[in-house]
């Protein structure tokens, strides 16, 4: 799918009424949130005696409360009921907030807008199950990366733009309080006149009975979701970033009025620089994926906000203004930029993070839970973010300032991704592979559809080079487990990857007759359970760039389990340096340049009756033609 393509998306009904739901959903909570927080951190003696700096973490810890309570059964009704119905209920249930929260405004009454603050979070809790499982639903799966990029950007755009009027319209005098208070009315209803647009979205689970109690439906969800170690674990990932995010966020007001003694359009353009990043780097996923959930894209992801946090803590440091700024004044003082820059940069690695993990819980949970996964997910942000709004609170209390707070919370997410990374080493190995293909060489893939989404195959190709697993593991939109020569399986710094990805060493034998026949094994297990192998039927590298005759082991798998093969032709390889090219590696590197250009091709699947190593070898030769 083109870049074009995904923005086509929005024109067409089983999206773009959706979107735009969506959008103005996330539009409106932030209008009200940030007028709120606006209020209460520069005009805070006129509203309450609270510590600004407590308020502003305490809000936004109240707004996830309901996620906690109400999350689980969120999810029960997402799989029990059609889907665009809900989110009309839901819309109708925003236009009445807005009105308790007008009713707020126009009394000054603090606690009845905390109140509306609960009752929002309250929206968003039923609306996020609704949200995910909607769109596996009506995209197809080249589709799923574009689409939750386009409702991450939309969303942090719809953030940003509430943000910013919130911001703006609250403190425009003397009319800035009703404009808030009639104007969150006003949008609640255009998000429902845009609800009644969506199209019918059928539940997966209609028979369910749904369990009213939050306390043990939530330890149900949880214990379902940890039943799929790898999405259990993107969900646990997906949390650390809301987590994150809280902490960062939840300092920005005070931050640009205390430390970068800034109005509050420096706080909107704090704001809207993150989100910007955030939108940005959701549309970039698209490309940078290849049109896959490319999952490689969140070691990246998470690598930017650990060295862009703790350089904003180093920035912020040497930032030396002590006298009141506008936002004109902000930009002109030294050091300025370098604050925006890793404001845009933490938002745009949070983009390459956030996405690829949503794209892979919806693809790889079961289809009938989705909405439940998604719940539980949703209970575990909650958590997460009450715990940042109390992580926050006590490094405050304890002397943080909060450029210390930033630094600490860089220097946690470093130890978390490397903690999670090392359960699920896919994720690395994945980036490793990615980063592989996006630097030393530019890959062009043809056919790669061609691998089937679900159910055992074995992938069949020519033997080039010794990163030859690592192209076609980066060029799969599934897992492959790879049988290989024994001796490049141990070949240090690529044999912790190849472990990493269950490849299957395999021996002549004449070498090792035992390892031979457990590598049989081994591969009719993993078939039986519906995984993808792939060997290469040469059982060695080529040394003259032509491919040498198939081995009977392709048989003998088939024998035991038939499953389709798929062909399949590495093309340009030839010649680098971690081939049997003759002559310096080094110098055949060099004569290449960077970035040099190859390709997979996929050819269509033969029958496992009439794959026979030279029925293979013809479709392979021909599929790689004269290109070495």
């Amino acid at each position: 799918m083109s870049q074009s393509s995904q923005f086509a998306l929005l024109a067409q009904r089983r999206f773009g009424p959706f979107f735009w739901t969506q959008f103005f959903g996330a539009f409106n909570d932030n209008v009200f949130k940030t007028a709120l927080l606006t209020i209460l951190t520069y005009e805070a003696l006129s509203w309450t005696s609270l510590d600004p700096g407590l308020l502003n973490n305490l809000i936004p810890g109240l707004f996830i409360l309901p996620f906690v309570l109400f999350s689980a059964t969120a999810g029960q009704l997402a799989d029990k009921f059609e889907k665009s119905a809900l989110a009309r209920y839901v819309k109708l249930l925003e236009i009445a907030i807005m009105t308790v929260a007008a009713v707020g405004w126009m009394t000054h009454s603090l606690w009845l807008l905390v109140a509306a603050v609960v009752g929002m979070g309250l929206h968003s809790t039923l609306f996020g199950p609704v949200k995910y499982a909607y769109l596996p639903q009506q995209l197809k799966p080249e589709e799923l990366v574009g689409g939750n990029g386009l409702i991450e950007m939309g969303t942090f755009v719809g953030i940003l733009l509430g943000e910013v009027l919130g911001a703006v319209l609250v403190v425009h005098k003397p009319w800035g309080i009703q404009l808030v208070a009639y104007g969150t009315i006003a949008i609640a209803m255009i998000g429902w006149l845009f609800s009644r647009r969506i199209p019918d979205s059928p539940a997966p689970a209609p028979d369910l009975k749904i369990n009213w109690n939050p306390l043990t439906e939530t330890v149900r969800n949880i214990g379902f979701t940890r039943q799929n170690r790898p999405v259990f674990l993107s969900v646990l990932g997906n949390s650390w970033f809301w987590f994150y995010g809280a902490v960062i966020l939840a300092q920005f007001p005070v931050y640009a009025k205390d430390y970068l003694h800034g109005d509050h359009s420096v706080f909107v353009l704090l704001l809207t620089v993150f989100s910007l990043g955030i939108g940005a780097g959701s549309l970039l996923c698209e490309r940078m994926s290849g049109h896959k959930v490319e999952i490689g894209l969140v070691p990246f992801g998470s690598i930017g906000l650990s060295l862009f946090g703790f350089d904003l803590a180093l920035a912020s440091t040497h930032y030396t203004n002590a006298v009141p700024v506008d936002l004109a004044g902000f930009v002109a003082q030294p050091g300025s930029l370098h604050i925006l820059f890793d404001c845009m940069m933490i938002g745009m690695f949070g983009g390459f993070y956030i996405v690829p993990l949503f794209a892979l819980i919806q693809t790889r949970c079961d289809r009938k839970h989705v909405s439940r996964t998604i719940a539980g997910m949703n209970i575990m942000n909650a958590l997460f973010m009450v715990v940042a709004a109390l992580f926050a609170m006590v490094l405050l209390k304890m002397g943080f300032s909060i450029p210390q707070i930033f630094m600490a919370t860089a220097l946690l997410n470093a130890l978390v991704a490397s903690y999670i990374f090392s359960l699920v080493p896919e994720f690395l190995m994945r980036f490793l592979a990615w980063l592989l293909i996006h630097t030393v060489h530019r890959v062009q893939t043809v056919d790669t559809d061609r691998i089937p989404e679900e159910g055992a195959a074995v992938l069949v190709c020519n033997h080039v080079s010794y990163v030859d697993a690592i192209v076609i593991m980066a060029a799969s939109p599934r897992p492959i487990r790879f049988v290989m020569d024994h001796r490049i399986f141990k070949i240090p710094v690529l044999s912790w990857i190849f472990r990493t990805a269950k490849a299957i060493p395999i021996a002549p034998a004449k070498e090792d007759p035992w390892l031979m026949e457990k590598s049989f094994v081994d591969i009719a297990q993993a078939l039986h359970e519906g995984e993808l192998i792939c060997i290469f039927p040469e059982g060695k590298l080529t040394t003259t760039g032509e491919m040498n005759e198939f081995k009977g082991g392709i048989r003998k798998i088939l024998d035991r389990t038939p499953v389709p093969v798929i062909p399949m032709a590495l093309r340009g390889l030839w010649g680098s340096m971690l081939t049997r090219s003759p002559g310096n590696p080094f110098e055949r590197s060099f004569r290449r340049g960077p970035f040099s250009r190859l390709s997979l091709v996929v050819g269509q699947p033969v029958a496992p009756a009439v794959a026979t190593p030279e029925a293979l070898y013809s479709q392979v030769r021909e599929l790689r033609g004269d290109w070495k």
